[in-house]
């Protein structure tokens, strides 16, 4: 056992020490935090002001843009000031806080990519019952849902957490994790790694199940239309959310890669990079630019808005 002391503040090592290359970081996280914020903002409006997107797959898309917006301002904003201030350290609480908000809206988004995929089988699969199958109560219990499991999963981990003694406080990451923290800690970590991979598989293997089971039925479903025109559009529907969730469980496959000590802080740099910054900045796109109905409101607003200032 090493000596340990009551640890007040961690010291985040970030991405890199050089400080050009710290200017570019800065921009580069900068530039895909305003992309970002903005695309999912803008569907969150279009998703609320316009009468032709009032179905529950809007409505489950603009609370995935909200999870977005909160997931990556929980993280990113730190780190800008971070580079901005040449200050690395960050408070205990607010490393715990950080923890803490980062893993919540993660842990829904994969709840909510789930209920989105059978949002997409009952609209293909069930299009005669689909308006009483995802009314509009049942869509608010759903993401109510979302946010009440997730909680229950991160809860326990989180209090045990708390409990641990560091013996140091160097993160080597550019935010507050759980792989970075249980490497610094002098306590006993075998309940807390087993409690984090138990839930990390519940969590992965419970919503890609739904995901896949959806699909399935959707591929067969899609195969029996009679015109090459019915399967196109009923493929289009599906391609947006299917490419988002390629991402996100893609993302999560490296997670669990095992390369050696080195090799791994990279990965898990890399990967946070990806989810952290550039799938919340990617998602708004593949979603816009892929669905004909959201470019069209968004032409409709962006007219509104010119017409205002006429």
């Amino acid at each position: 056992m090493r000596n340990h002391t009551t640890i007040t503040t961690f010291i985040l090592l970030g991405l890199t020490d050089d400080s050009q290359l710290q200017i570019l970081i800065f921009i580069f996280f900068l530039i895909t935090y305003m992309l970002s914020v903005l695309g999912n903002l803008t569907i969150i409006i279009l998703t609320l002001v316009d009468s032709h997107l009032k179905t529950a797959m809007y409505f489950f898309l603009r609370n995935f843009s909200f999870l977005e917006i909160l997931f990556t301002s929980a993280c990113i904003p730190r780190f800008f000031y971070s580079l901005a201030k040449s200050d690395k350290t960050i408070s205990y609480s607010g490393c715990m806080s950080q923890l803490f908000f980062i893993d919540i809206f993660g842990i829904i988004e994969f709840f909510l990519l789930a209920v989105m995929s059978y949002d997409r089988y009952a609209a293909i699969c069930k299009p005669l019952h689909y308006m009483t199958i995802m009314s509009h109560e049942v869509c608010k219990r759903l993401v109510f849902c979302c946010w009440l499991i997730a909680l229950i999963i991160l809860v326990p981990p989180v209090c045990v957490i708390l409990g641990l003694e560091f013996c140091e406080n160097i993160l080597d990451h550019f935010f507050c994790d759980f792989k970075p923290l249980l490497k610094i800690s002098c306590s006993d970590t075998w309940l807390l790694e087993n409690m984090v991979i138990f839930c990390s598989v519940l969590i992965f293997v419970v919503t890609l199940l739904c995901v896949v089971l959806s699909y399935m039925f959707i591929m067969r479903t899609i195969l029996r239309f009679p015109s090459a025109q019915q399967k196109m559009k009923a493929f289009s529907t599906c391609s947006s959310h299917f490419i988002v969730v390629s991402i996100s469980y893609g993302s999560c496959i490296f997670i669990y890669i095992k390369p050696s000590m080195e090799d791994e802080m990279i990965i898990n740099k890399g990967v946070g990079i990806l989810v952290t910054s550039v799938s919340p900045m990617l998602n708004p796109f593949i979603y816009t630019l892929r669905n004909q109905q959201v470019k069209q409101a968004f032409n409709d607003l962006f007219k509104r808005i010119i017409l205002l200032f006429k």
